[in-house]
């Protein structure tokens, strides 16, 4: 468990407070470059880390990300005329460019040299992996771009996706790295004895302290003499890593892929999960229809969502859709869609977990060594110093494995080659 001080210390993420410190010195996600998929588009709207800014993809397609409030009259930018290179306030035309230089302010007499001192905020971004990524920390302690595997899959092979999330980002990156509750809240068929995860529903966990993060293993043994493996990633600060299963059932699963997600706060109370997918052989692009069937499955298909929003229709307001007769015959949780699952589990938690009333078991390793992770980095932010996970030559050759392997065997031995990254 954590101490109420140590709970408030992890999960507020406004501008001054430990954790927003701390993850304002990783380059995150933004947006999806699909909100910006063309030139001059309309700018959006980005809430993050407890504040308000628009982005926008300007005329030679560079991407600006600014305070959504015109530093004029305070007039939200998100208004704005997306026009020749910059962001016109339509209050009374002052225009940006995408390093928030004032270009144009037809209000003032044309001699004026008011212009040459106005500015808007205005942060670094970075385009990659389908993604538009931000710093939002101190210049001087501004980090390469991401480097993951991810980013550098052919745009053939890979696929994002966004989901909002009503909880704080911590509980939502917590239910990701928990590998036990696999056994129970994704199963979708508890009479399906091919169903690994079934086979054994309390998992040893190992985890080894790295660089970025850790590298944690889930082992479970089989009654065919082998065990069965899944080993994961844990990049700091909020980025999940994990192999799948390839050829598992019926063609929808042919493809060799590693998934993931990464839980982005907007404020302490709400989050935007990255959802990743790419195929890891260079011969095997992803298809369109591999695609779709795991997202329906995941419970992000088309139809899933408010339209025109990243919302599920499924929510609390209306108990997910709990199915009880399915719940009796079929599956734990009677609810439809693999991460439909997670949130109603997470999010019915509150917006904010009381972690001080947990009582946590040996299947909570990984969780338990994610906290201290990020209490430690928390203090080093303090201090100016430096901190796990922003370097990518410390995690650009990882990749996540999902196998079996015979029953004697150490995985950190047999899946040594399996898990680096090729790409």
């Amino acid at each position: 468990m954590l101490k109420p001080e140590e709970n408030e210390r992890l999960t507020r993420v406004g501008p001054g407070t430990p954790m927003g410190r701390l993850l304002r010195r990783y380059w995150i996600p933004a947006v999806l470059s699909e909100e910006l998929s063309e030139r001059d588009c309309a700018p959006v709207r980005v809430p993050l880390l407890g504040e308000k800014l628009v982005a926008f993809r300007d005329t030679e397609g560079k991407i600006g990300l600014l305070e959504d409030a015109c530093p004029h009259r305070r007039a939200p930018m998100f208004f704005g005329r997306n026009e020749e290179c910059g962001l016109r306030c339509v209050y009374h035309g002052w225009k940006f460019d995408v390093a928030g230089t004032c270009t144009d302010m037809p209000s003032e007499p044309p001699d004026s040299l008011f212009k040459a001192k106005v500015t808007i905020p205005a942060y670094p971004t970075w385009e990659g992996g389908g993604m538009i990524w931000t710093y939002l920390g101190p210049p001087e302690l501004m980090p390469p771009p991401p480097d993951y595997e991810l980013c550098r899959a052919p745009q053939t092979h890979r696929f994002v996706s966004k989901t909002f999330e009503d909880c704080n980002w911590l509980q939502a990156l917590e239910g990701g790295i928990d590998t036990a509750h696999s056994s129970f809240a994704h199963n979708l068929d508890i009479n399906d004895k091919a169903f690994l995860r079934s086979r054994d529903t309390h998992p040893r966990l190992e985890v080894d302290r790295t660089d970025y993060g850790y590298t944690y293993a889930g082992i479970r043994a089989l009654d065919t003499g082998e065990q069965y493996v899944r080993a994961y990633h844990y990049v700091m600060p909020a980025m999940q890593i994990r192999g799948r299963v390839s050829g598992r059932k019926g063609g929808i699963e042919k493809i060799p892929t590693i998934n993931g997600h990464l839980w982005i706060p907007i404020d302490d109370y709400t989050c935007n999960v990255y959802n990743f997918m790419y195929s890891y052989d260079p011969a095997i692009p992803l298809t369109k229809e591999y695609v779709l069937g795991l997202e329906i499955a995941y419970g992000r298909g088309p139809d899933d969502f408010v339209p025109g929003t990243y919302r599920l229709k499924k929510s609390a307001a209306n108990d997910y859709l709990i199915d009880r007769d399915l719940q009796t015959r079929q599956s734990y949780t009677g609810i439809v869609g693999i991460n439909t699952q997670d949130y109603a589990l997470q999010e019915g938690m509150g917006p904010i977990v009381d972690r001080s009333k947990e009582r946590l078991g040996t299947s909570d390793r990984a969780i338990i060594a994610a906290r201290q992770l990020l209490l430690e980095a928390t203090y080093a932010a303090e201090n100016g110093q430096a901190v796990r996970g922003c370097d990518p030559a410390t995690y650009r050759k990882v990749r996540a494995v999902d196998l079996t392997i015979p029953l004697l065997a150490h995985w950190r031995e047999a899946l040594k080659d399996e898990l680096v990254a090729k790409f």
